[in-house]
């Protein structure tokens, strides 16, 4: 059965902030990395600022060995910040640390991005959520991601994190991704025709020396260079565990959905990318508050009707795969808001109680940091 195939790998990416003034840790002590090494081994990673770390499972057959290792993984780098005076914090961007006040990590591989990105790198004091799913035959593989590109918005939508930057309210609920698109090849891909047409592609970029390989497309959903996968990149950082689960479990099973069509020569309509992206720009904006265009019936639709449509799709897969808890706690995302909703949230109680807006922003650090090991033990 296909289900076989449908592995997993989940990567995380988290800020760590001074535990007294919660400003990201723009030089963490020295011996910080290294513990969580020594700790996680070759499933911790540094990011190009030295205030980010990135964790990724191994390879997982279902949503549940993702829940083990990213709790395991969640747990232990946010003991070993503790040891360190600091703390770990997930959340798409930091409600008032300035980038420019942040240093990159030391290291032939962050000076060539610095040298070859310039500006457009030194911003990226952004966090994300990836998720892979493996898929063993590359024609498929570009068969699904055609087809998947309608729902990155219908994902990002559930993980925004990032509404503020640099101290303000940015009204939208992911400006990670404002910041991201500063980068080169990212966004919502246009349909391949075939893996040949993708490859074509790639080797046109890399034939004329302006990438090395495909890793350096930053696509919102695309091939991954390293494994037999394809991997969603669109998801901000989710603060709750269980908000980065429902989405890995919703990527999961619309996997399945496809592949299972397809050996019924069905597929999901394909779209231009013009028109997704104008969706994503909804999502970004408005994230589960907000409305999406349902493009089969030519208007806009409130999200919270498309994720009930969605869920109706999902379940037999969820029930297959074993993940409709993950799948149904989307539900509880929508009634509850996102991580941005919250943020706002509490700033703007803050600052109605009087608080001074440096004191409301520490405010939604110090509830970042809860929430990012809520659940955990």
């Amino acid at each position: 059965m296909v289900d076989d195939v449908l592995t997993l790998g989940v990567e995380e990416e988290y800020l760590v902030v001074d535990a007294e003034t919660g400003d990201a840790a723009a030089d963490p002590p020295d011996a910080f990395f290294p513990a969580c090494k020594k700790a996680l081994g070759d499933c911790v990673t540094p990011e190009f600022l030295r205030c980010q770390i990135e964790i990724a499972t191994p390879v997982c057959n279902n949503v549940s060995e993702a829940r083990e290792h990213l709790t395991h993984m969640r747990s232990t780098l946010a003991r070993i910040a503790i040891d360190h005076d600091l703390r770990l914090m997930a959340a798409s961007t930091h409600p008032f640390t300035t980038w420019r006040a942040q240093k990159p990590t030391k290291g032939e591989r962050y000076s060539k991005m610095n040298e070859d990105l310039q500006g457009a790198i030194r911003r990226m004091l952004i966090c994300g959520t990836h998720v892979h799913v493996g898929i063993l035959d590359p024609s498929m593989r570009i068969d699904v991601m055609n087809q998947m590109r309608y729902f990155l918005p219908h994902m990002l939508a559930l993980s925004t994190s990032s509404p503020f930057w640099e101290g303000d309210i940015m009204g939208m609920k992911s400006y990670r991704l404002s910041v991201f698109d500063g980068m080169p090849r990212t966004g919502i891909p246009e349909a391949m025709g075939s893996i040949e047409e993708y490859e074509k592609l790639v080797g046109m970029l890399s034939g004329a020396g302006v990438i090395e390989d495909a890793s350096k497309i930053w696509w919102d959903i695309r091939p991954s260079v390293r494994f037999p996968t394809l991997e969603t990149r669109v998801s901000d950082m989710c603060t709750r565990l269980e908000d980065t689960l429902a989405i890995v479990a919703i990527y999961q099973c619309l996997t399945r959905m496809f592949i299972h069509l397809k050996q019924r020569n069905i597929k999901w309509r394909t779209y231009p990318a013009l028109l997704i992206a104008e969706n994503r720009w909804l999502a970004q904006r408005f994230g589960v508050t907000g409305s999406l265009i349902d493009f089969g019936k030519g208007k806009c639709i409130a999200y919270r009707e498309l994720l009930e449509e969605l869920i109706g799709f999902l379940l037999q897969h969820a029930q297959a795969l074993g993940c409709e808890r993950e799948l149904l706690h989307a539900r509880t995302i929508v009634e509850r808001g996102s991580s941005a909703c919250r943020q706002v949230e509490i700033y703007e109680r803050e600052m109605a109680c009087g608080a001074e807006k440096q004191a409301a922003l520490k405010t939604v650090v110090d509830h970042l940091v809860e929430e990012t090991v809520m659940g955990l033990d």
